[in-house]
């Protein structure tokens, strides 16, 4: 998808959001209730969605690679974003801070602007209610990770999440549980759960 396309389509998000496909959604299966460990969501974090044009004009969106040995979330794929602190005067405000802290982001070398948010998700295994800040960067951006949070930094094609983009369905046990769910495959990756929930809406509200 190409990105002045998509700055178009995610200018004014729409008033009622549409849902991610279903089969993005995790399931504990019945036979596999190794340990089941759900924590109710108290603390609120924020993470970015961030959209911006490569060299080419096509849109990508900004993810990073947890580093393998992460106690929360280890080697999976996420957004920049992390929980919400007193002094954030704003949920886009958190997601900025730490997008700066994990990636480097420069909002004003990229041209950030912030587009608005996307439905919250309850992470119950780690107690956060996570709220997506949707945003859209006029250049792209010049990032470096920070290796005690980053293992890598990912640019994943926009295209890969819109409607009717490829979807896997992977059934194995993750941190104790047994688990089904779809996820889509992106530079050698897996990207699942609330990550790949948010993208699916995003790409859902791309499909118009």
């Amino acid at each position: 998808m190409r990105y002045e396309e998509a700055a178009r389509r995610l200018a004014h998000l729409p008033a009622t959001l549409p849902e991610p496909p279903g089969e993005l959604a995790p399931h504990v299966t019945a036979a596999g209730r190794v340990r089941l460990r759900e924590i109710p969501g108290t603390r609120v974090a924020a993470v970015l969605v961030l959209v911006y044009p490569g060299l080419d004009g096509d849109a990508f969106v900004l993810l990073m690679e947890r580093p393998a040995g992460d106690l929360r979330h280890a080697g999976e794929i996420s957004f920049p974003g992390g929980a919400v602190e007193e002094a954030d005067t704003s949920l886009a405000a958190a997601a900025l801070r730490e997008a700066r802290e994990e990636v480097g982001l420069d909002p004003e070398q990229a041209g950030v602007r912030i587009v608005g948010l996307l439905d919250p998700v309850d992470v119950r295994v780690s107690g956060f209610e996570l709220v997506p800040v949707v945003c859209l960067a006029e250049r792209r951006p010049e990032l470096t990770a920070d290796p005690r949070e980053v293992a890598s930094i990912v640019e994943a094609p926009l295209g890969a999440f819109v409607a009717g983009a490829a979807i896997e369905i992977v059934d194995e046990v993750r941190a104790g549980w047994r688990l089904h769910y779809g996820a889509y495959p992106v530079a050698g990756h897996r990207i699942w759960g609330a990550t790949a929930r948010v993208l699916g809406q995003l790409g859902a509200i791309l499909a118009g």
